[in-house]
């Protein structure tokens, strides 16, 4: 399973219901926040989430909508020693703004409240245990450096114990040998082999989040097939011209890279103000039925049977209560 919560769904500034852009991606104990808008400590109190093992920072760039949380988090961090040590992956310009931001201004030659590692990263693998994997694929954006992040279970070959049961293979060292692929010998000398009690291999579930993004037409590959995908959509079709001045999708943008991507479900963030929700959602499912617009502290949970969000009743609610307010032009 893995878990998705908002932290912020808002384009370039706050609204009363949106805070900045975050995202925390939890697996098997293992915690990501995908990046760290200003605000983005107090989202994680409000959620129940709290801060311990949040040891993982991924940035998809470096503007400043997307990477002032930091400066706060760190600073509590140094109180309350909630971690060991932290890492913040990005691209290059991105670890630039976040150097200064951390070093010249937060901690100003004070020792960290422990080792922080800011890890520039390239196109490809960034993480990666037995069963999960973490990497970045490129996105076009306003600047250089800027990244989205696939989260994928591995595939494995399900253990099945009416099998092994058949077999007599007792609980215990030899059903582990078995799921890890190694042979066990039984007691009575027999060998059992993996392929006697595993089944045919299945894909793990994925997740992907595109970060803020200017076209789509190069990110089919990189989230094909993915069950969850988290896509920007800043704007709608009737502002594509604003869009791509400022270097943000339309949501028809958005819900066509899900089709084409052959994905479960999409989830549409970095929210303008300007809109209705209604607005977004008539013209997203035109495209891709199933489409839904993220709100700060949504939580959904993927697993191979479903994909769920814990308040999905109070989408449709939400939808028609958020009314357009004025919003800047200016969206980064």
């Amino acid at each position: 399973m893995i878990e998705l919560v908002f932290l912020g769904t808002a384009a370039s500034a706050p609204s009363i219901q949106r805070g900045l852009p975050s995202q925390m991606v939890i697996y098997e104990g293992e915690r990501f926040l995908v990046d760290c808008g200003e605000g983005t400590q107090r989202q994680i109190l409000r959620s129940g989430l709290g801060f311990r093992r949040l040891q993982h920072v991924l940035l998809t760039h470096g503007h400043l909508d997307h990477i002032l949380g930091l400066g706060g988090l760190i600073s509590t961090f140094a109180r309350w020693e909630a971690v060991d040590r932290i890492e913040i992956f990005g691209g290059r310009w991105a670890l630039e703004r976040v150097n200064d931001l951390l070093f010249r201004v937060v901690l100003r030659g004070a020792r960290p409240p422990a080792p922080i590692d800011l890890v520039a990263i390239q196109p490809g693998l960034l993480m990666d245990s037995e069963t999960f994997e973490v990497s970045a694929f490129p996105v076009t954006h306003r600047g250089p450096g800027c990244y989205g992040y696939l989260f994928r279970e591995k595939s494995r070959r399900p253990f099945l114990p009416e099998k092994a049961e058949a077999l007599g293979v007792p609980a215990g060292p030899e059903r582990r040998q078995l799921v890890n692929g190694k042979p066990a010998i039984l007691p009575d000398g027999r060998v059992i082999r993996p392929d006697d009690v595993l089944g045919p291999e299945r894909p793990g579930i994925s997740m992907a989040i595109t970060g803020d993004v200017a076209r789509v037409d190069t990110l089919v590959e990189a989230v094909q097939g993915v069950d969850l995908l988290v896509c920007e959509a800043t704007y709608l079709q009737k502002d594509v011209d604003m869009a791509r001045h400022f270097g943000h999708l339309t949501v028809d943008e958005a819900a066509w890279l899900a089709r084409e991507a052959g994905i479960r479900q999409l989830v549409l963030t970095h929210l303008s103000q300007r809109y209705r929700i209604g607005e977004m959602l008539d013209e997203a499912r035109a495209i891709f039925g199933e489409t839904v617009v993220a709100r700060d502290f949504d939580h959904f949970k993927v697993t191979r049977q479903r994909i769920e969000l814990l308040n999905e009743e109070l989408q449709d609610d939400v939808a028609m209560a958020e009314l357009t307010v004025d919003a800047p032009a200016y969206v980064e």
